[in-house]
């Protein structure tokens, strides 16, 4: 797994730079769209039945307003339509970036 070594806003993006020295670049209404929360993406059961969630929309004009470091394995992003219950792994950024 790779860790970013730095997270910066820069116009409309959010840009990363990971130990393995690439970058990767997300834009806010994406990032938005992407979020693994439950309140977007539904949670499943055991018998992989998927209950609730929004499902994917267009945020268009939201943008990312901070950020917190979530232990050694994800970021958490507060938007600006308020919302912030989506940790996105590492892992996850680097595939949707297409850099897994």
């Amino acid at each position: 797994m790779h860790l970013p070594v730095k997270v910066e806003l820069i116009g409309q993006e959010v840009a990363i730079i990971w130990d393995d020295g690439v970058e990767s670049y997300f834009n806010f209404e994406q990032l938005r769209a992407a979020s693994p929360s439950a309140a977007n993406k539904g949670e499943g059961d055991i018998f992989g039945n998927q209950y609730g969630g929004d499902g994917p929309k267009i945020f268009s004009g939201v943008t990312v307003v901070g950020w917190d470091r979530i232990g050694n394995y994800a970021l958490r992003f507060e938007f600006s339509d308020g919302h912030r219950t989506g940790l996105y792994s590492f892992d996850y950024l680097r595939k949707l970036a297409g850099q897994a």
